[in-house]
């Protein structure tokens, strides 16, 4: 597949209709100036099945109490000291 090439002052006069195109057919574009490069229009990543945020929601269960010490404060060295 040979990527579409379009001059810059062309990408300026249709740049909605070229991003719709590119969201359509996810086919890159080149954006040139004097036949040179200096943009690709691309189309978005896919989108990852979960978000970062709250992925693991629902898969733990707490059992017991999470605040208190897990031993007997009584039996830390570093107070009888």
């Amino acid at each position: 597949m040979v990527m579409k090439e379009i001059a810059i002052s062309e990408f300026k006069a249709k740049c909605l209709a070229i991003l719709e195109q590119v969201n359509k057919t996810k086919h890159p574009v080149l954006i040139t100036r004097f036949g040179k490069p200096v943009a690709e229009v691309v189309p978005p990543s896919p989108k990852s099945p979960r978000d970062v945020f709250g992925f693991m929601l629902g898969s733990v269960e707490i059992l017991g109490d999470i605040v208190s010490p897990a031993s007997d404060p009584k039996d830390w060295k570093v107070l009888r000291d």
